[in-house]
């Protein structure tokens, strides 16, 4: 490995400690992260497994655990792309890149396969909604 790889595998390793997370939390209703980001399931995810790479994380991006998380209740932790993931009952939890500000749910119903997540017991019953005309469709 070249000490240009190195130094880059180091920057991504960083940038994803800044970007990870405490389990989610309820917030107006959905789940969201500490800061009130919202969160989203992909419909084409399955329990324990993403189906989001590529092109698709860079509009979705994951929603990584702090290192040391600990699973609790419904909220666990996949092995997703290199990182480790929270997940509620088993689906993958992503952010929206559209969503500018704390509660933001532009991504809603994207495509048809991309929901909220509502709060009321953290089901990971989605909230059917119609897409965004903004929002990417994967």
């Amino acid at each position: 490995m070249t000490h240009k790889t190195r130094l880059t595998v180091a920057a991504l390793i960083g940038l994803a400690a800044l970007a990870a997370q405490a389990q989610p939390v309820a917030r107006e209703g959905v789940l969201a992260d500490a800061a009130g980001r919202t969160v989203y399931t992909f419909d084409k995810d399955e329990a324990g497994i993403s189906r989001c790479a590529g092109s698709c994380l860079v509009a979705w991006p994951a929603f990584v655990a702090r290192p040391g998380a600990v699973p609790q209740g419904e909220f666990g932790l996949i092995e997703a792309n290199g990182a480790r993931q929270w997940a509620v009952n088993g689906k993958p939890l992503y952010y929206f890149a559209g969503d500018q500000k704390a509660g933001d749910r532009k991504g809603d119903g994207s495509g048809g396969v991309w929901h909220v997540v509502r709060a009321a017991g953290a089901t990971g019953a989605a909230a059917p909604a119609s897409a965004p005309a903004s929002a990417p469709r994967y």
